[in-house]
C-alpha cells in the first residue's frame, strides 16, 4: 500500500529547468512523484529528464505528454524518451488498437491513457460531437474509455476524483486512478482553468491511487507547508 507522501504527485508545470529543480529540491522529501509536462518537456528537452532521474530516480518521474498521433510515431517518440520512468501518458482517444500496440512495444513502462481532462465541460463534450447522455454525464464516458483501455492492457488512467470511484467499480482495484483537478478547500487559484475538481481528501476516498497537485503547491507562500497539508489531508482520507 503507498503512503501518503507516496500518494502525491507534484506538477511541475513551470517555464524551465532552473525553476523545476528549485522545486523538486524543495520537495523531493515531501512528495512521492514529480509529472513533467509539455511546457517543461518542450522548453527544456530529454536532458532534463535524465537529470531530474540522477536527483529522484527515474521511478519518481511521471511524464505526462499524451503523445497523440499514429502508433508508429507515439511509439518512435517513446523509444527516444529516458527508460525506467514511473508513469507516461496517451491519450485514450488513440483507440483500443493503437492503445494495445503502444502497451505490448513500451518496454513495461506503466502506460495510463486520459480519459477526460480536467478542464473539459458538457458544453465541450457537446461541440466535440458526443452524446447528450456522455456530455449530461461525463462518468459515463470516462468509464467507458477506462474499460477500453484496461482491455488494451493499460495500466490505469488519468480521470477526475468525480469519477475515480466509478472507474474502481468498473475496472478493479488493481487498475491505476491518477487524478488530476485537486483543489484543497484552502487553496485559491487565480483565472483556474480547472472545472471537475475535487479536494485531496475526496479524491483519495473515491479511490485515486495517485493525486497530481500543481498551483495549490506551487504558489503557495510556503511550498513545504502546502505539500505537507495536503498530505495530511491524503492521510486521513486513507482507510484505517
Amino acid at each position: 500500500m503507498l503512503t501518503p507522501r507516496e500518494q502525491l504527485i507534484f506538477a511541475l508545470d513551470v517555464p524551465d529547468k532552473a525553476t523545476a529543480l528549485s522545486c523538486v529540491h524543495e520537495l523531493r522529501d515531501h512528495v512521492g512523484l514529480f509529472k513533467v509536462g509539455l511546457e517543461l518537456f518542450l522548453a527544456e528537452g530529454q536532458g532534463l529528464l535524465q537529470e531530474l532521474a540522477e536527483i529522484v530516480g527515474g521511478h519518481r518521474i511521471f511524464l505526462d505528454l499524451k503523445l497523440y498521433d499514429i502508433p508508429a510515431t507515439v511509439l518512435g517518440a517513446f523509444h527516444t524518451i529516458v527508460h525506467g520512468l514511473a508513469l507516461f501518458t496517451v491519450p485514450s482517444d488513440l483507440g483500443p488498437t493503437g492503445l494495445k500496440k503502444i502497451v505490448e512495444s513500451s518496454g513495461g513502462a506503466k502506460i495510463l491513457a486520459v480519459t477526460v481532462l480536467t478542464s473539459i465541460t458538457a458544453d465541450d463534450l457537446l461541440a466535440l460531437g458526443f452524446e447528450v447522455q456522455f456530455a449530461q454525464d461525463p462518468t459515463s464516458l470516462v468509464v467507458r474509455k477506462a474499460k477500453m483501455a484496461q482491455a488494451a492492457g493499460c495500466h490505469g488512467v488519468v480521470c477526475s476524483g468525480r469519477e475515480v470511484k466509478a472507474v474502481k467499480e468498473a475496472c478493479g482495484r488493481n487498475f491505476l486512478a491518477v487524478c488530476p483537478g485537486i483543489r484543497p478547500a484552502w487553496s485559491e487559484v487565480p483565472g483556474d482553468d480547472q472545472k471537475r475538481i475535487v479536494t485531496p481528501f475526496e479524491a483519495i476516498s473515491n479511490g485515486a491511487d495517485y493525486i497530481v497537485v500543481g498551483r495549490p503547491i506551487r504558489q503557495a507562500h510556503v511550498q513545504v507547508a502546502a505539500a505537507r497539508q495536503v498530505v495530511e489531508e491524503i492521510a486521513m482520507a486513507q482507510p484505517t
